[in-house]
Parts: C-alpha cells; structure tokens; sequence
C-alpha cells in the first residue's frame, strides 16, 4: 500500500539525535525501513532527506492519507504474531529501530540489510524501570545485547549504553552498524 504524504503539510517531532546523526551513512536516495514507526517522525524525516522510506508498523494512523508524497510506503503488519518476516527478501540500504524491542526480529532485521547498509537502532535498557516505561524486562535490553546483537554479523561505527537526559530521562542502548561486505572487508563511510 502507498500512500502520499506530504511532508510540509504536517507538523512532526523532531528526529532522534542518534538517527539524524548517523542517517547521512546510508546511501544518498537509498531505500531505508523505518521498523515499528509509530507516529513516523523518522519516516518523514528520512523521506525529507530524500530517502525512499518503508515504514513498516501494526497501526499506521498517525498517517494521513490525504498528505502527499512519492517516497513514502506504508506497510501495515504486526511484527510480533508470529506471523512471517512481511517484507520477504526485500533488503534495504538502512534501517532505523527507534524505541521498539521484539528480539526474535534481529536476526530478520539484520538480513534485510543490503550490502553497505546501515541500521540505526536504540531503544529501552535494563534500568530505565527507574525512569518509566517501559519497565517490563521483557521490553529492556540486557547489559550488551544490542552490541552482542550485532557483532560478528555488522561493522559496528557507534555504540552507546547507559543514561540519556534528553529528550527525556531514560536507560538506553544504542548502535550504528554496517552490513559487512561479502568478503569481510570494511564498509566505506
């Protein structure tokens, strides 16, 4: 399902620090997926960069269908009822995971990375329980796994764990990989 959207006509949050940081990385007009998009501030904002965006969620009505634009696919599907990976084979020169955690999807989540491509992750750590939601373990990382996620199968280029103060007090992780190249060699920046 497309729909367009027009990205002067909506007023949106501004982007996460770490995905306006690292977005530059992927592929200049490249394909980007937009995992658990929510509101879809990410996905007007990488759409504005001139990315073409999949922005994949169980509930996408925070998107208007009267808005207007040619780089944005909405995909409606829910990612946790054990239903098939919805995007297929399809692989993406990046990926952005904000706030979002079902831990059966990393493996799906790193495949669906293109050769060079680049995922922007960063959600919830054990410890944010003292901040507020969530609190449920099941929805916090653990000491390292977003790393641990990650290594061995993606370049890593940023990491972080630990305390944000803004936008809001909350325990995070998060990471900027690479999709390494087929014969191991290190992915151009």
């Amino acid at each position: 399902m497309i729909i367009k959207l027009d990205m002067n006509s909506h007023q949106t949050e501004r982007p996460l620090d770490w995905i306006s940081r690292f977005a530059p990385l992927v592929k200049p007009g490249g394909t980007v997926l937009d995992l658990a998009c929510g509101n879809g501030r990410h996905t007007r904002y990488l759409a504005d960069l001139g990315y073409q965006v999949t922005a994949l969620d169980r509930n996408l009505s925070a998107f208007n269908e009267t808005e207007n634009t040619d780089n944005i696919e909405l995909l409606e599907a829910d990612l946790e009822d054990g239903s098939p990976w919805p995007l297929g084979s399809r692989k993406f020169n990046g990926i952005v995971v904000t706030n979002y955690l079902h831990r059966p999807l990393f493996p799906a989540i790193i495949d669906a990375l293109d050769e060079d491509g680049v995922l922007v992750y960063e959600t919830f750590s054990i410890g944010n329980e003292e901040y507020g939601r969530p609190s449920n373990p099941n929805f916090l990382l653990r000491p390292g796994e977003l790393l641990s996620a990650c290594s061995g199968k993606l370049r890593i280029i940023a990491y972080e764990e630990g305390l944000l103060k803004n936008p809001s007090l909350a325990v995070k992780q998060r990471v900027c990989a690479i999709k390494r190249l087929l014969d191991g060699a290190p992915a151009s920046l």
